[in-house]
């Protein structure tokens, strides 16, 4: 089938809405889904979705629900194909069907086994006129997360840095207040966008930090909170500990982590997570993220310092990285905020290309994405 003008359009329209869910669907995509009748040649909107959280409702319905009988005769753009399996709702497909729309403009394939064609397949049963590949590239990036999961059983890992003006993220075994507060506010905006947070438990126990989202009207949507903690050394008094019962958080620890402190972080309300140990004895951070993978987790932010991006970084599982540079500098020797294998991967053109530079006050932020 051709793709029209008006087709690309719609589909931007569902890739937006799309981008509203990351961080809250999970184990689910974020996916978008816009309905449109055609008017005097132009398109019409009289319905519009996107997953919301936990993944159900999905976005076809929510579009359906807007666009109500309306929908009969109508088009719709959707940013991945429409589900075929019954699970707590019945398929999208079949209601894409039922409610009589006549045309269909996806994105990309589901590569869940339980839908793999079979959606589109429906809809071409049904008589219904299907365009597919619709700016498929835009659409996989945006849930990358979610088909590494299925293809390599890990989330999407965006790794962030902050460092002074010259090279440092911490001083005398102490950590450096270096980010501004305009920057401060983009971290917690990604956070947002994230099912999880991941730190090392130095981190914990040198900042002692919330890692919530604490923008004004969004704390509920603060994610996850990950700890990586080989011997369960995270205090019983860290914020994240007292914390537990507003914003979930786990520990990834080692088989052979001494069981009187689980039993002690278990009963505080942490959940535990025991996964093999590397080479070095500790955490095995691609086991971890196979953890976390296995219990829904699509995208991850750490912002464990340098020892968890380094960890990272050997296990070549970073996506993406973004490092907050301050105008300020230390002045004297630090803790290194780029260890060398990470800023070889960063001036790599084949691992790693620089997508953009933000100017956050005086601070700079420069974003990398791994080369696919």
């Amino acid at each position: 089938m051709i793709t029209t003008a008006h087709d690309e359009a719609m589909m931007r329209h569902a890739l937006g809405l799309a981008r509203r869910g990351l961080g809250h669907t999970w184990p689910n995509p974020s996916v978008g889904a816009v309905i449109w009748r055609m008017e005097r040649q132009q398109p019409i909107v009289i319905g519009r979705g996107f997953t919301q959280k936990t993944g159900r409702p999905h976005a076809e319905t929510e579009a359906l629900k807007m666009a109500g009988e309306a929908a009969r005769g109508a088009s719709m753009a959707v940013t991945l194909e429409p589900c075929a399996h019954h699970g707590k709702t019945p398929p999208c497909a079949e209601a894409l069907v039922q409610a009589g729309i006549t045309r269909v403009v996806t994105a990309l394939e589901d590569p869940d086994p339980r839908v793999s064609g079979q959606g589109h397949a429906i809809l071409r049963h049904a008589g219904i006129e299907l365009v597919t590949d619709v700016l498929k590239d835009e659409a996989y990036a945006l849930n990358r997360g979610f088909f590494l999961r299925i293809s390599e059983n890990r989330p999407f890992v965006t790794l962030k840095l902050a460092q002074t003006a010259d090279g440092y993220a911490g001083a005398d075994g102490q950590p450096l207040m270096i980010s501004s507060a305009l920057s401060k506010q983009h971290v917690h905006l990604a956070r947002a966008s994230h099912d999880a947070i991941m730190v090392g438990v130095g981190t914990v126990i040198a900042d002692d930090p919330d890692l919530t989202c604490r923008l004004p009207g969004m704390m509920h949507l603060s994610p996850i909170r990950i700890i990586i903690d080989t011997h369960l050394d995270t205090p019983l008094n860290a914020r994240v500990v007292e914390t537990t019962a507003k914003v979930p958080t786990w520990v990834i620890t080692t088989d052979d982590a001494p069981l009187e402190r689980e039993e002690k972080l278990h009963r505080a309300g942490l959940s535990i997570i025991r996964v093999s140990k590397d080479a070095q004895d500790r955490v095995d951070i691609s086991a971890a993220l196979a953890a976390l993978a296995q219990r829904g987790i699509t995208r991850l932010f750490s912002e464990g310092g340098p020892h968890v991006a380094e960890s990272l970084v050997e296990a070549a599982c970073v996506d993406a990285v973004e490092i907050i540079t301050s105008p300020n500098a230390l002045g004297r020797p630090g803790t290194v905020a780029l260890r060398p294998q990470l800023a070889a991967a960063l001036a790599d053109p084949h691992r790693f290309v620089a997508k953009d530079k933000i100017m956050s006050g005086r601070d700079q932020i420069q974003i990398y994405e791994r080369v696919s």
